[in-house]
């Protein structure tokens, strides 16, 4: 059993330092065609009428050399603006401002208005369950049905929520 582990141990090393060493070579050939209808095809057997593509393996190769991301003091600062850049005056800048925030208030108060109506809504559905009569004329609820529309009238109460947030989120950004 010893000599079995001992041997199997000893094939793995060698697989291992032989992958390494031709992982570190490995570049194939590859040729590009294409056909009369214009289609492109890319394979790394040479055929009639294909060019091979010129590659440089260097720029394969993936690394983590990139520079490091500064610590959170410099992390916020803006990148320059480049020369020749259209440039607004402040003036136009700040009455855009106040259009954008302008539109996201009038935004924000229509989700207000459409929440108020989806709350609404829910609790009209809710205490109107859904029934259905049989043909001996009794009653009876349908629990799924009730369940399903009280889970769309939900989520159009949620989504309002969340509008309402994410709009309420921006216009804080804006001050």
């Amino acid at each position: 059993m010893k000599k079995h582990l001992f041997l199997s141990s000893i094939a793995h090393v060698i697989t291992l330092a032989i992958t390494l060493t031709l992982s570190s070579q490995a570049f194939a050939e590859i040729y590009k065609h294409v056909d009369a209808e214009g289609r492109v095809t890319y394979s790394n057997i040479k055929s009639k009428s294909s060019t091979r593509l010129e590659l440089d393996p260097e720029a394969n190769v993936i690394s983590s050399d990139r520079a490091r991301t500064p610590s959170s003091g410099t992390a916020n600062r803006r990148t320059p603006t480049p020369e020749g850049f259209p440039r607004v005056d402040k003036n136009t800048q700040n009455q855009r401002d106040d259009k954008r925030k302008e539109i996201l208030q009038s935004e924000l108060a229509s989700e207000k208005t459409a929440l108020e109506q989806a709350k609404k809504a829910y609790a009209e559905g809710e205490s109107n369950p859904e029934v259905y009569r049989t043909a001996e004329g009794k009653t009876f609820r349908n629990v799924p049905k009730f369940e399903e529309k009280m889970k769309t009238l939900q989520a159009d109460v949620d989504n309002h929520l969340k509008n309402i947030q994410l709009l309420q989120k921006e216009l804080d950004s804006l001050k």
